[in-house]
């Protein structure tokens, strides 16, 4: 029987990533249980998602707590009760701090909608929309103490059409976020990414022996 790693899924708004991680888990096509989706906002549709999926959901609002600290901590309590091994950024819009980082060092990730470490930030399609760029695409990586630049696992690339607008290519660019998100989590749970000087090699089998 294949042991499956459990995820800690956090979440601000619409959550399309979050259901192509659960798809993925219901179809048995990456190793991992989603066991608790976590939610700065209550009126993100990604708690939709996850109670429809019967998942366990938690809403925690950044202003109910006196710093960010207090604010990670519980953040912290939910995910270790829940036995979560890697935590998943899924469009969550808050830059997570030290209590986070301690408690999962490198077993947090993110997907970022460009080519790292070009357009970090906000709306980093539009950012590379507006520059003009020829090739756009997204970035699995790890989560370290800066915006959007911890050690990169995976990147997709996405042509930029003369035809294109900020809005078909944001599109585009998701359906790439849909498919490398899933693939970095198995990469994960099979125990094939190791760190090293912020590069991140991806092992063989007979590597990680």
């Amino acid at each position: 029987m294949v042991n499956k790693i459990n995820l800690g899924i956090l979440v601000s708004g619409s959550g399309t990533n979050l259901q192509s991680i659960i798809d993925n888990c219901k179809s048995d096509r990456i190793d991992a249980l989603v066991k608790v989706v976590i939610s700065d906002s209550p009126e993100a549709f990604a708690i939709e998602r996850a109670k429809k999926n019967n998942i366990d959901t938690v809403t925690v609002v950044r202003s109910e707590f006196d710093s960010r600290k207090s604010f990670e901590k519980k953040i912290v309590e939910i995910l270790q009760s829940h036995k979560v091994e890697l935590v998943c950024l899924a469009g969550f819009m808050r830059i997570i701090g030290k209590t986070l980082l301690g408690a999962y060092p490198n077993r947090i990730i993110n997907i970022h909608p460009a080519l790292l470490p070009s357009f970090p930030g906000l709306d980093g399609q539009k950012q590379a929309y507006d520059y003009g760029v020829k090739i756009a695409g997204c970035t699995m990586h790890f989560v370290d103490d800066k915006v959007d630049h911890g050690p990169i696992i995976c990147q997709s690339s996405v042509p930029v059409m003369e035809d294109d607008t900020p809005q078909t290519l944001k599109d585009r660019i998701l359906e790439e976020e849909h498919r490398i998100y899933p693939q970095a989590i198995q990469l994960y749970a099979e125990g094939k990414l190791k760190i090293k000087n912020r590069r991140v090699y991806i092992l063989n089998e007979s590597d990680k022996g």
